[in-house]
């Protein structure tokens, strides 16, 4: 299982507002098949076997040029973890119970 944080940025949109490419890129993870995926305030969490994450990333990454960006930035940072079965609600109540 595969943890990918994506953030897709257009440039040259004509405007700072970049909420309507933000709607129209979760739609499009909407239509990918073998992942589950959460919009963040600064980024998207996909999680999903390594080859649907990379297919949902590219998607994303053509998104925004299919509604008119003419250039298109993105970072993917990914936690692949084979040893064992993990995602993020898993990590994040490991820390939780280090925390108490």
């Amino acid at each position: 299982m595969a943890i990918a944080e994506v953030t897709v940025i257009p440039v040259g949109t004509g405007t700072t507002s970049l909420s309507s490419y933000v709607a129209e890129m979760q739609n499009v993870l909407a239509e990918q098949q073998g992942i589950s995926y959460q919009l963040t305030s600064m980024s998207t969490i996909i999680e999903g076997e390594l080859g649907a994450v990379w297919k949902a990333i590219s998607a994303l990454h053509e998104a925004p040029f299919l509604s008119g960006a003419q250039r298109v930035s993105t970072s993917v940072k990914i936690d692949d973890r084979r040893d064992k079965p993990s995602s993020s609600e898993q990590k994040l109540q490991s820390v939780r119970s280090k925390l108490q």
